[in-house]
């Protein structure tokens, strides 16, 4: 829902207190772009403290409804496990610590246990600070509000409380659950040298966006005049030389004055930050800005996109996310200090194998193996992400009291081909996941899997039996 707002004359004043924050003086050099370069760190007015003491970040893990479903059955997304030993959540932190922002802000609330215990674990004071913080901030109800969040503009507002605890400018609101490497520095320049109230990041190409995050449709001096929902084709609308589309990323850089007084004050009752809080601050004339990106960013808008976002993890390449072996922008996550991986006798080729797996003479290509994966003898896996298990188990389970005994991992003779494998399965004996029959779409979650554009996904514990063919 776009909110146009007719602000009363009065109101106008207020709103224009978090755009004197950065007018350092009106004269020509106060508001020139401030550039870095490799021998000079970057310049901002003298007004802003540094911005790890000026900028917190407020990072969203989860969403009421999942396009990853199966992996989300338990968990959110931004603790959905990638590349062998990671999170998707880690990404987005990781971009923050490397970005000199050490003050974060984790709001769950949908399937978050998994994500709760990840961000508490693994960000204890990791490339900090001594007064950065990884703060996880649940839903939670009150006399006043006895409900759950109602969405990202609504968490923020009702977590105001608790982001006010420290004097910072501006907030920096991310989803936790997309791939991608950001300086932060970077668009932090950019909005306070523009003079901002709200900046938002924005491909420098135009896609189909996710629904929540929308278009933007922004003049030449990179001013977003126009949110929708939707790309307008050539057909719809006339073509317009003096304006550019480019897709929103769903990060926002808001001068913290500004997010209180419209989330308090002028759209008390909005619940969307993208789809309600932006075009509503556009209708008021604020000043929103777009700070173009134009490195690699995925939303992980299905199975699909996840599949292939790890085999562009095993190339390496320009193509895909490259930041898991980044040793400058470094990608970090929970120390979990397992044994290294023990391998007999196996051909691995183009994968990525975890800590801590016990892998056979077996043969993997192509493949991502996750962290305490056990892959038995003769064992042929290609182009599958195999997510490992949370703990070491080598007792057997009895499946309807008959004696199929079937422990945590990949059982012998087993042949697995363009699958998902989720945590803590159980893969029986001469088994064949290799989706014989080209199924593109499938649920038989009774049976312990789903098959999404043709990629074969096994649930998370899910028992598959001796002899069993998908």
């Amino acid at each position: 829902m776009v909110v146009a707002l007719q602000l009363p004359s009065s109101k106008i004043p207020i709103l224009e207190i978090g755009r004197h924050l950065s007018n350092v003086s009106s004269s020509s050099s106060s508001r020139k772009r401030f550039v870095s370069n490799s021998h000079q760190p970057p310049q901002y007015p003298t007004l802003f403290s540094p911005i790890n003491q000026s900028v917190a970040a407020i990072v969203f893990g989860d969403g009421s409804e999942s396009r990853l479903y199966p992996l989300t059955k338990r968990r959110s997304e931004g603790a959905i496990p990638i590349a062998a030993n990671y999170r998707l959540i880690d990404a987005v932190i990781s971009n923050c610590i490397n970005s000199n922002i050490n003050r974060i802000y984790a709001i769950t609330q949908f399937n978050s246990t998994s994500l709760n215990s990840h961000l508490s674990r693994a960000y204890n004071g990791i490339g900090l600070g001594k007064e950065g913080f990884v703060q996880v901030i649940a839903a939670y109800q009150t006399p006043e509000d006895q409900g759950w969040f109602q969405g990202t503009a609504d968490a923020i507002r009702r977590c105001l409380w608790v982001l006010d605890e420290y004097p910072v400018t501006e907030f920096l609101v991310l989803p936790g659950h997309h791939l991608y490497k950001m300086d932060y520095q970077k668009l932090v320049e950019a909005h306070r040298s523009s003079q901002s109230d709200i900046t938002i990041a924005a491909l420098n190409c135009v896609r189909e966006p996710d629904p929540g995050f929308g278009i933007l449709k922004v003049d030449s001096q990179d001013r977003i005049v126009e949110f929708s929902l939707r790309l307008v084709k050539n057909s719809e609308k006339p073509n317009d030389s003096t304006h550019s589309t480019f897709s929103s990323m769903g990060i926002y850089l808001v001068n913290k004055k500004i997010m209180t007084e419209l989330l308090d004050s002028y759209i008390p009752e909005a619940n969307d930050f993208g789809t309600e809080v932006i075009p509503a601050a556009i209708s008021a004339g604020m000043k929103v800005s777009a700070y173009r990106f134009d490195g690699y960013w995925e939303d992980l808008p299905s199975i699909s996109a996840f599949y292939q976002a790890n085999m562009e993890c095993i190339q390496r390449s320009n193509m895909g996310y490259n930041s898991f072996s980044d040793k400058e922008s470094p990608v970090y996550t929970m120390p979990r200090y397992l044994p290294p991986t023990t391998i007999s006798d196996a051909v691995i080729t183009d994968s990525i194998i975890g800590d801590g797996c016990i892998l056979n003479r077996c043969k993997i290509k192509n493949t991502v193996v996750g962290m305490r994966t056990r892959i038995g003898d003769r064992v042929i896996i290609e182009d599958s992400v195999i997510m490992g298990s949370d703990f070491y188990q080598r007792d057997c389970i009895q499946k309807n009291g008959i004696g199929i005994s079937i422990p945590i991992g990949i059982g012998d003779d087993t042949r697995i081909r363009k699958a998902v494998i989720d945590k803590n399965a159980r893969i029986g004996r001469n088994v064949m996941i290799i989706n014989k029959e080209n199924v593109q779409e499938g649920n038989r979650e009774d049976n312990g899997y789903i098959i999404s554009s043709g990629i074969v996904v096994i649930l998370q514990s899910a028992v598959i039996p001796d002899s069993t063919i998908l």
